[in-house]
């Protein structure tokens, strides 16, 4: 099992993070919280701190982690607010509109730098440091929606796809330095990012459930896991759809 006693997150004021936190630090782990939004960010720290058990750390910054020239100083605060580092979350992103990234290039361009150019940067600096260290976890939020392009979603899977496949070789590359490196891939969550979808069907869930399996996966140094499991299934028969028939599918 894996030491999770020392853990930053990156992208702690989504639903996901947050509750993955909670759960964390009521297990006695000191957490480095890292967002972008302020008041939620510091409501979010003042939150986890009444919920510690053991005195632990329970820290954090704000920060726009698009712009990749701070993420060299944030991993630095967050090892010395620490006293260390045992594993790392990366939690951020954005949702775009479809519709809005097809008719603007620079809007497309901006979310794939969000959500892919900008995370790969951090990995490979986190990479190095745990590549060092010798031991250690790093954990990032892909998508089920990265495994095949869809006409209602291609720039955001595109860019989940490209943070999937890098991690793929990370993991690769570090197996042998006694590193773990974990893709999660969630479905359907119910969260603020997704307030406007219609969420009356079975596969909806709520991001406890997801952040359940995220620290199950980090303590066991999964490789990927789809969660909830069953998307796993699903996606295993959307990836198999031949082309041909998958183009004229209205996904």
């Amino acid at each position: 099992m894996n030491n999770l006693n020392r853990i930053v997150i990156f992208g702690a004021t989504s639903a996901i993070a947050e509750h993955t936190a909670r759960q964390l630090v009521q297990n006695g782990a000191s957490v480095y919280c890292i967002g972008r939004n302020t008041n939620k960010l510091n409501r979010i720290i003042a939150d986890l701190k009444v919920r510690s058990v053991n005195n632990q750390v329970v820290d954090g910054i704000n920060a726009d982690l698009a712009d990749t020239a701070q993420h060299p100083i944030l991993i630095e605060q967050a090892i010395k607010s620490l006293g260390g580092l045992d594993a790392v979350l990366i939690a951020y992103g954005t949702l775009p509109d479809q519709r809005a990234c097809e008719a603007d290039a620079e809007l497309t361009q901006k979310e794939i730098q969000i959500n892919a150019l900008s995370v790969i940067n951090l990995l490979t600096l986190l990479a190095n440091y745990f590549e060092t260290q010798g031991k250690g976890v790093i954990a990032t939020i892909s998508s089920v929606a990265g495994d095949r392009g869809r006409q209602s979603n291609y720039v955001y899977g595109a860019a989940k796809g490209m943070v999937s496949l890098f991690l793929q070789g990370l993991r690769n590359r570090l197996m042998a330095k006694g590193v773990s490196v974990v893709t999660i891939k969630p479905g359907f969550v119910d969260s603020p990012m997704t307030a406007d979808f219609d969420k009356s069907g079975p596969l909806w869930v709520k991001p406890e459930v997801i952040a359940t399996g995220i620290i199950k996966a980090m303590q066991k140094g999964k490789n990927e896991v789809y969660l909830p499991w069953f998307w796993w299934g699903i996606m295993q028969i959307i990836k198999h759809i031949p082309e041909a028939i998958f183009k004229r599918l209205s996904l």
